[in-house]
């Protein structure tokens, strides 16, 4: 069942590795509130299957322009580098169509 279309979402992937997967996600809880400001709305965090350490977040936001001007910022290129991410991979991304099976 494919539900109706919602422009209005947009959705950020982010691929990256971390150095060590608790420190990290400590660092990412603690930005929580800072998300939320930002307008991050809903995430997953997910990993590979074969690489624990290869983290993927995915979120949707209120606006792609709120997303890479948190992303982007110079507080959060400090906090991924306390946090211990590699190589991050961002993605910028609109839903056309969501469903269920």
């Amino acid at each position: 069942m494919t539900t109706s279309q919602n422009s209005s979402l947009k959705h950020v992937l982010i691929i990256h590795e971390v150095a060590d997967y608790p420190t990290w996600k400590k660092i990412f809880d603690n930005a929580a509130a800072m998300r939320k400001e930002a307008g991050e709305i809903s995430y997953q965090v997910l990993k590979y299957q074969l690489e624990p350490n290869r983290i993927v977040h995915f979120s949707v936001w209120s606006s792609l322009k709120n997303a890479k001007a948190f992303f982007e910022s110079p507080r959060l290129v400090q906090i991924r580098k306390d946090a211990g991410v590699q190589s991050p991979e961002f993605i910028y991304l609109e839903e056309l169509e969501a469903g269920l099976l």
